[in-house]
């Protein structure tokens, strides 16, 4: 049997929450359009995920993606061209962490990403849809997707700021590409991307990472049209816990029909 190691072209890291969640298939499809496949792709996702802290969705808990199994698995991994998107950053606020620890944590992820000599892509905070909540939409969305966050909305757009800066700042001194992201992209809360806009929205972000030996932002010898990507085996988690309980599954978990391995962290 031919291992994913000798069949991967190249090897995409995706780090993110609902966002990244909800688009997994598409991004992936769209990275491959642009470097090529099959591909080894580590992905630490999830509905609520943050960086730093632990986080519960109803009975399902996961660690945070610092504390998760992409990491050791990438330090061993052997060198392939990789590519980094880490999205989704702001749900260890409503978790009540500090911005300073916030973006030390993100720091961390961009120093282990460098030293495989990825190229990263991260996008910022949206912060003119956030500014633009009224104190009763802030609310409402804090109540439904973090229950036992009491921050205030002053304070929570007060530590966005913080973040968000920190990151203008983080980009500049470790050379990453830094994507801002406009209030048009996203629905009624601020933070999620309309349904119907998310093919596009993750098409004009991942136009900001450079093709090796290519002017066109496509990948060389890789057409415009869809190519349809569908689960050979749907990938899980490598830990998580459900009501209390571990349950953990080797890794890789997942395979598309083009051969890509994926690994669920």
């Amino acid at each position: 049997m031919v291992s994913y190691r000798e069949t991967s072209k190249n090897r995409i890291i995706l780090l993110g929450a609902s966002n990244l969640t909800l688009s997994l298939r598409v991004v992936t499809h769209l990275m491959q359009q642009r470097f090529g496949g099959p591909s080894e792709i580590l992905a630490a996702v999830g509905h609520g995920r943050a960086y730093g802290s632990a986080n519960q969705v109803l009975s399902r808990g996961l660690p945070g993606i610092v504390a998760s199994g992409l990491w050791p698995q990438l330090a061993t991994a052997e060198p392939c061209p990789t590519v980094a998107l880490l999205t989704d950053i702001g749900n260890d606020i409503l978790y009540e962490s500090a911005p300073e620890q916030i973006l030390r944590q993100v720091e961390w992820c961009v120093e282990q990403l460098q030293k495989q000599s990825a190229q990263i892509v991260m996008t910022n905070l949206p912060m003119a849809s956030i500014e633009d909540l009224s104190e009763r939409r802030y609310t409402f969305y804090r109540n439904v997707f973090y229950p036992f966050c009491r921050l205030p909305r002053n304070e929570t757009v007060s530590r966005v700021r913080v973040v968000y800066q920190g990151l203008i700042d983080l980009a500049s001194r470790r050379n990453f590409t830094l994507y801002e992201q406009e209030p048009v992209w996203f629905g009624p809360d601020g933070i999620h991307v309309h349904y119907w806009k998310r093919r596009a929205f993750y098409r004009d972000i991942l136009e900001h990472f450079a093709v090796p030996g290519s002017n066109d932002k496509t990948a060389p010898g890789e057409s415009r049209k869809e190519l349809f990507l569908t689960w050979q085996q749907r990938p899980k988690f490598a830990y998580k816990t459900v009501l209390g309980r571990e349950i953990q599954c080797r890794q890789p978990s997942g395979r598309l029909a083009d051969g890509s391995s994926v690994f669920k962290y």
